[in-house]
Parts: structure tokens; C-alpha cells; sequence
């Protein structure tokens, strides 16, 4: 395969380069999966990333974004809009990894390229519809993100996750000889909550940033109303116990989906075990995040991001891997995580 010059070789070179430097959760978990599934995600990632970026930046007026977005949805079929999105797209600004990851978009476009006809019609589908579920977004807030009821967050966490949860079932699918027919349609009902959870789980931990850095607020502004907060007070420390009530509201829709997310975990076969491990660790980390979420009240507003330890994050991905294959193990280690820090003595 050729693009405009560019090799296979290149395309995926880069990618594998550029996708640590994106990603803070799954990097780790998108390597683990082999061969053409392994591109197929890790170009999916990138170019959701590459939307990402659009949609968080900063100084762009929405009507550019949107256009910018347009022409990004347009180059799964057009291969003159490759060239014309990274000459659009040099305005961005912001963190170092994700400008170049933007303005090399061209080589994730050649590593799509490369990726079988079947496999690129998965991708394109969803990753196209989170893209125009963006645009909507950015035009309904053309000031900064806003969501004001509790189904308008469904549907962004749709749009920005639940698509993804879709994607990569359709993906294991299509390339796990062990997911069948009758499997791939159970998963299918699990999929949306899979991806949702840890959507919500990423919203709650980054209440305070999102605010002051991206100028965004997910939270409904009904929830923060009905407990005496608002957007406006957000971060307020006299209204922080309002903003903690209305908080929790998304905290018992967190611990609901990642009851599904596991059970969706489970069901994989123990055949597709890259694929299991891949989706281990972020459920993992979620559950010991949201765990720390509601013991530590005060870092909202402290304005800390909420993070689990590094002792913890390797104690789970050892065990996790050690008890990938057994069911029961995986039920003991989510529960584990979920009640208190898991940290291996050395």
C-alpha cells in the first residue's frame, strides 16, 4: 500500500509512535491486541483523537470546528480531503502530542487505508458517527460545553463512547473466529454501558480540569439546580456539598454501567484472550477510580484530578493478567479494587 508516498511501513510506524503519547489509559490495552484488530483500534483510537482535539480547542470558533470536523469525516472516502484537512488543521494549537498527531493525520489515513475492506467499513461507521455527534455538540455550545439534562448527557456519552462500545464489539466480531453469531449479539447489549462507564468515570475525575482548562461542564445543570449548585458555582467552595449531591447522581449511573462493563467483560470468550485483556485493565482502573471519587469529597474543590496510585495500577494489571482466564478471579479482583486500594506488598 501507497499514499500519496507514504508506505504501510510509515503509516503504521507512526501510529504505533504517536499512541502512548495520546493516550493515558489505553495505549497498553490497544497493544495487546494482534495483527489487523490491533491496527483497526489503534487507527480508530487516533482518529477519534484526532476529533478530540478539534472539539477541545480552545481559540477556534464553532462554525470552523464544525467544518473542520465535516472535512475529517470526509476523508474515509476521499483521499484529497486527507491533504486538505492537514493543511486546514495547522491552526491547532494546544498539547504538543495531539498538534502532531493532527497534522500527520494524513499517515493514520494510510494506515486506515491499509486495513481490510470490512474492517474499514466498521470503523468508518462509528467513528463517523461519534464525529457528527461532535459537530452537534459544538454547535449547540458554540462557548464551551454546557450539558443541561441528564438525557442530553446520555447523549453525549453516546456519541463520545457509546459508538466506540459498538465499534469494538463489531471489530472482535469480525476478527475472533471464537465470538459467533449468537455471542457478538449478546455483547451487543452490553457494549453501550461498556464504553459509557468509562466515559463517566473520565467526566467525574475531571470535573475541576474540564472547567478551567477546557472550558467545558458535563454535569446537568438540572442536577446541580435540584441541590442548590449550578454551573456558575460550580467549583464554589459554599456550594460544594449542592455540587457533591448532584455529583452522586453520576457516581450510582458509573457503578451501574460498570456492573454491565463487567459482565460484558466476562462474556468474551476465554479464546479471544488479547481481547479480554484489553478490555481488563481500563474496567480495572475505573472501578479503583470511582472507588477514590467517593472517599475523597474535598478534591473537587481543591480542584484535583483523582488518580490512583502507580503501585496500584501495576498490582492490577499483574493479577489481572495472572486471572485473565478465569471468571471468578476477575469477579473477586473487581470487587476487590471496588472496596479498597489493591497495592501487592514488594
Amino acid at each position: 500500500m501507497e499514499s500519496a508516498g507514504i508506505t504501510k511501513q510509515q503509516a503504521n510506524d507512526f501510529c504505533r509512535e504517536i499512541l502512548p503519547a495520546v493516550s493515558r489509559t489505553f495505549a497498553l490495552s490497544i497493544r495487546l491486541l494482534p495483527g489487523e484488530l490491533g491496527a483497526a483500534v489503534r487507527c480508530a483510537y487516533l482518529i477519534c483523537r484526532i476529533a478530540d482535539t478539534l472539539e477541545d480547542e480552545p481559540d477556534m470558533p464553532a462554525e470552523s470546528k464544525a467544518a473542520l470536523l465535516d472535512l475529517l469525516a470526509s476523508c474515509f472516502n476521499d483521499a484529497r480531503s486527507v491533504a486538505a484537512f492537514a493543511d486546514a488543521a495547522a491552526l491547532i494549537t494546544g498539547d504538543p502530542a495531539h498538534v502532531r498527531l493532527v497534522r500527520n493525520s494524513n499517515l493514520v489515513f494510510a494506515a486506515f487505508r491499509a486495513l481490510p475492506e470490512k474492517t474499514r467499513e466498521i470503523v468508518q461507521r462509528w467513528v463517523r458517527e461519534m464525529i457528527a455527534g461532535m459537530r452537534k455538540f459544538v454547535l449547540a455550545y458554540p462557548h464551551g460545553v454546557r450539558i443541561q439534562s441528564l438525557d442530553e448527557y446520555k447523549e453525549y456519552c453516546y456519541y463520545v463512547a457509546g459508538t466506540v462500545g459498538y465499534l469494538l464489539t463489531d471489530l472482535w466480531h469480525e476478527h475472533s473466529p471464537s465470538i459467533g453469531a449468537q455471542r457478538y449479539a449478546i455483547l451487543r447489549t452490553r457494549c453501550r454501558a461498556f464504553a459509557e462507564a468509562l466515559q463517566t468515570v473520565n467526566i467525574l475525575k475531571d470535573v475541576a480540569r474540564d472547567a478551567e482548562q477546557e472550558n467545558s461542564i458535563y454535569i446537568p445543570e438540572e442536577l446541580l439546580r435540584a441541590h442548590g449548585s449550578s454551573h456558575a458555582t460550580l467549583l464554589a467552595p459554599d456550594r460544594l456539598r449542592g455540587t457533591r449531591d448532584a455529583l452522586a447522581t453520576l457516581v450510582q449511573l458509573a457503578w451501574r454501567d460498570l456492573e454491565s462493563a463487567r459482565a460484558y467483560l466476562l462474556l468474551i470468550p476465554r479464546r479471544a484472550i488479547s481481547i479480554r485483556l484489553s478490555c481488563v485493565l481500563p474496567l480495572l482502573f475505573a472501578y479503583a477510580t470511582l472507588r477514590d471519587l467517593t472517599r475523597t469529597p474535598q478534591a473537587l474543590v481543591r480542584r484535583e484530578v483523582v488518580k490512583i496510585s502507580r503501585a496500584e495500577v501495576k498490582s492490577l494489571t499483574l493479577i489481572g493478567f495472572l486471572v485473565i482466564l478465569s471468571n471468578r478471579g476477575l469477579t473477586w479482583l473487581a470487587d476487590r479494587a471496588m472496596r479498597r486500594p489493591f497495592v501487592l506488598v514488594p
